[in-house]
């Protein structure tokens, strides 16, 4: 197995930080692998805001659902969806830009999690960890504002970058062959193939935290699944000038 390959397949989130600090040198190279990511169309349409501040810190982590791992991680990042450089390019050029389209907000929402996913890597395989923190859309407008964002960029989500200080296993994935399909869509086995897996999980979460948290993938997902979800979030989108159209 190639190093790439390792890295990729042993990512585990970290909550626990160590204090050692991440060179700023090292995190601008990050986000340079960020840059190299796949961008539809050439669009370019992210925004990365380093938050160093303490109280913006704390803040950021109330809203997020008390993650106190936002404060603790010696790197905390905003990954924005950014349309408006896009606006200004378009004025530059005399052009009248025509936005608000639920592709463009695609787009820009897909080009992020690519750039994110290659800092993610890049850090990881330099022996640091990280985690997602998509608890920032508990509050985006909140964030928004803090962050001082302007209409066309909305806050995707935050990723906590650090030396770790714990050592979790690995959270065990679907099955292949619920994911890989052959020619066309095939779910006949799944139901089957995720009872068996659903076991795999059971003893990973049995394990991970002593019996505090007994809980398969599919009861999990089912009761994730039959709450809403996040619903301010249209409105929010449609006010920063997304998804109209």
């Amino acid at each position: 197995m190639t190093d790439t390959l390792s890295t990729l397949q042993n990512h585990r989130s970290i909550r626990k930080f160590t204090d050692e600090p991440v060179p700023q040198e090292h995190l601008e190279a990050y986000i340079r692998a960020g840059q190299a990511a796949a961008t539809s169309s050439f669009i370019q349409a992210t925004t990365v805001i380093q938050v160093n501040a303490q109280d913006q810190r704390e803040q950021m982590a109330e809203w997020a659902g008390n993650q106190a791992y936002i404060v603790s991680a010696p790197v905390f990042l905003v990954f924005c969806a950014d349309m408006r450089r896009h606006e200004l390019v378009c004025d530059m050029h005399q052009a009248e830009m025509l936005s608000g389209f639920t592709e463009q907000f695609m787009t820009a929402t897909i080009d992020v999690a690519l750039f994110a996913q290659n800092v993610v890597v890049a850090a990881e395989a330099d022996g640091l960890g990280i985690c997602y923190i998509g608890g920032l859309r508990n509050n985006p407008d909140k964030v928004s504002t803090a962050l001082e964002l302007p209409e066309l960029v909305y806050p995707v989500f935050g990723l906590c970058i650090g030396h770790p200080d714990q050592n979790p296993e690995v959270k065990p994935r679907l099955p292949l062959s619920v994911v890989l399909k052959q020619d066309r869509y095939e779910d006949g086995a799944d139901a089957d193939t995720i009872r068996d897996y659903d076991a795999a999980v059971w003893h990973y979460y049995e394990t991970r935290t002593g019996g505090n948290k007994s809980m398969t993938w599919s009861e999990q997902i089912s009761g994730m699944l039959k709450k809403e979800a996040r619903p301010h979030m249209l409105p929010f989108l449609q006010q920063r000038g997304f998804l109209r159209r």
